[in-house]
C-alpha cells in the first residue's frame, strides 16, 4: 500500500464506522439502557475485534471462504441467527430499574466475536482490504486494520455517548420500550443486504 492512499483509507474507515449498522445500533441501545461506563467493554470488543478481523482478512483469510463456499453460507446463517437473537434481546430489555439485576451489555469477548458474524463488518473489511491493500501482505493489512481501530475510537464513543444522553429522556418505561423496539427493528433492517445476497 502506498502512503498516498492513507488519507483516503482513513476517510473510508471513519465514514464506514460512523454510519449506522449493527455495531452502532447496539452501542446506542446499550448506552441508553446501561450507560457509558458499563458499555466500555462492548466498545473495546468492537474496536479490537474488528481490527483483528480486518488484519486476518488482509493476510489471506478471505481465500478460505473462496475455497470453501459452504463456509460462507454457514457464516451467513450464523449472522442471521445472531442478529435475530440480539434484536429480540434489545426489544425485550427491561427498564434499568427493573432489569438492573439481570440485564447487562455485551462483554468484550462477545462484542469481538460478533464481528465475525456482522455483515456490515465483513463488507467494510473486504472492501478496505481489496481497495487499499490488495495482495500487499501483512504490513498493508496491519495499516488497514490500524485505520479501523483508530476510527472505531470515535464511532464507538460517539454512538454510546448518544445513547447515554438519550437515557434521561428514556427514563419513562413507555419511551424506553418504544426506543428498544425501534432499535430492534433497525437492527433487523440490517439483514436486508444478507437476505438479498
Amino acid at each position: 500500500m502506498t502512503y498516498e492512499l492513507l488519507p483516503a483509507l482513513i476517510g473510508f474507515a471513519f465514514v464506514s464506522t460512523m454510519t449506522p449498522g449493527p455495531n452502532n445500533l447496539m452501542l446506542l441501545a446499550s448506552g441508553a439502557n446501561f450507560g457509558f461506563l458499563r458499555t466500555v467493554p462492548h466498545m473495546l470488543g468492537i474496536g479490537i475485534g474488528f481490527a483483528l478481523m480486518v488484519f486476518l482478512v488482509g493476510v489471506g483469510l478471505m481465500q478460505v471462504f473462496v475455497a470453501l463456499p459452504p463456509l460462507r453460507m454457514v457464516m451467513q446463517a450464523l449472522s442471521i441467527a445472531f442478529l435475530l437473537y440480539l434484536a429480540w434481546k434489545i426489544a425485550t430489555a427491561a427498564p434499568p430499574a427493573e432489569g438492573a439485576a439481570t440485564g447487562r451489555p455485551l462483554t468484550f469477548l462477545q462484542a469481538a466475536a460478533f464481528q465475525w458474524v456482522n455483515p456490515k463488518a465483513w463488507a467494510m473489511g473486504m472492501a478496505a482490504v481489496t481497495t487499499y491493500a490488495p495482495g500487499s501482505g501483512a504490513w498493508a493489512a496491519l495499516v488497514v486494520a490500524s485505520a479501523f481501530a483508530f476510527s472505531s475510537l470515535f464511532s464507538t464513543t460517539g454512538w454510546t455517548a448518544l445513547g447515554q444522553q438519550l437515557r434521561r429522556w428514556l427514563s419513562r418505561p413507555g419511551r424506553l420500550r418504544a426506543f428498544n423496539l425501534t432499535m430492534a427493528l433497525l437492527l433487523l433492517a440490517t439483514l436486508y443486504p444478507i437476505l438479498l445476497g
